[in-house]
């Protein structure tokens, strides 16, 4: 069923002014591709998911869908991320993790790295991961306690990583340690560390409720060569929150993709369910939640295209808007998904139905690159630096 109000709910007219016109040309291209990915189905089961994650990276690569991240086109990344994480989560969540493998070596790395690692992750003959992330350091970087220590011939790296997509697949790591103990977030540096690393090691799953290779990984004794620095030594913090500040535009994109599927499938729904006599469709309370939920949406969508066309054309920070679109986006994607799968009913909980899958699926987003409360820290203290100055 194609609804009037699904062109402004997943198309490009309501943000074209944030837009180029090479943007929408991509988003014209990038739709099919999305479409035959989203028909593959859901993985069942995690072995099954990290299968068809390795599917999807060449899927996807023989789409060039990952060529937002070799231009550093973030309104681009922003499109194809919206447009695929509505059609397959899981597809999503491969394109998020290349870009977030693939940003800090463009942004940081040497020629060197670059030559050996961009091209590979940007033609999908490399799977990446971001490895940050500790049991007793997620948002609190500062309390990182892998640890990396100069050898005389390159570096040893020690420690726990957790909550790590891609853990167990990916063919490289961008890993960061404490490198200057007692220095908090400024003793950080990053790494690059191949998958076949000695010393590197998969610990073990961890099981989301949507399907996702999500783990453990273990450095004993992990040995890498001094070429394996990326950036500069104690600057890992700055490496890795620069890559996020440029791709968390992006997570309010994948988060509105999703709420705007959830959304075309309950107007669907709701003018096609009789109750009472009548189309749900017509009942107030059903159009004051559409109502209400395709406001937020737009409202999220112009905070995303807004954060990334300033990125794009400007070419600085954007702390602010990210954070701002970030948190939005995912806050209101899981107030429209929830609400979509209410006004779906008994079917919207059955293990399978679309809205179900997208309500599994969405939940994440408020957490991963930053928390939304995290993120309204980050609002409030770039707002009050601006009054200080």
């Amino acid at each position: 069923m194609t609804l009037r109000g699904e062109v402004r709910l997943q198309g490009v007219e309501a943000i074209r002014a944030l837009l180029d016109a090479r943007h929408i040309d991509l988003a014209n291209r990038v739709r099919p591709s999305a479409d035959m990915m989203g028909s593959r189905g859901e993985a069942l089961d995690d072995d099954a998911a990290r299968r068809e994650a390795r599917t999807l990276l060449t899927l996807m690569a023989g789409e060039r869908l990952y060529d937002p991240i070799r231009s550093g086109d973030i309104r681009a990344l922003c499109l194809t991320r919206e447009i695929v994480a509505a059609a397959n989560p899981l597809a999503d969540a491969v394109l998020a993790l290349q870009a977030l493998g693939g940003t800090p070596i463009a942004q940081a790395g040497t020629d060197a790295q670059r030559a050996r690692w961009l091209d590979a992750i940007c033609s999908g003959r490399v799977m990446a991961a971001f490895a940050m992330t500790e049991p007793d350091a997620g948002s609190d970087v500062a309390a990182m306690r892998t640890s990396a220590r100069q050898d005389g011939s390159g570096w040893v790296i020690d420690g726990d990583k957790h909550l790590i997509s891609n853990a167990g697949i990916a063919d490289v790591y961008v890993v960061f340690a404490v490198t200057t103990a007692g220095a908090g977030r400024r003793g950080l540096s990053a790494f690059l560390v191949p998958a076949e690393t000695g010393g590197l090691t998969f610990a073990g799953p961890q099981l989301l409720a949507a399907p996702h290779p999500l783990g453990r990984i273990r450095f004993e004794s992990c040995h890498v060569p001094p070429d394996a620095l990326l950036g500069d030594m104690n600057g890992g913090f700055k490496v890795g929150m620069m890559a996020l500040d440029a791709l968390r535009p992006s997570v309010g994109a994948a988060a509105c993709g999703m709420a705007a599927r959830a959304l075309v499938i309950a107007m669907a729904h709701a003018t096609s369910r009789q109750q009472f006599g009548a189309p749900l469709a017509t009942f107030q309370i059903t159009r004051e939640k559409i109502g209400r939920l395709a406001t937020e949406l737009e409202a999220a969508r112009l905070l995303v295209y807004r954060a990334a066309w300033r990125r794009d054309t400007e070419h600085g920070r954007i702390t602010l808007e990210a954070a701002m679109a970030k948190s939005f986006a995912t806050e209101a994607a899981q107030r429209i998904v929830d609400e979509a799968v209410q006004i779906a009913g008994g079917i919207g909980v059955l293990v399978g139905h679309p809205v179900e899958r997208l309500y599994r699926a969405v939940r994440a987003l408020r957490i991963y690159e930053g928390t939304t409360e995290i993120q309204r820290l980050i609002i409030a203290d770039q707002l009050l630096e601006l009054v200080d100055g």
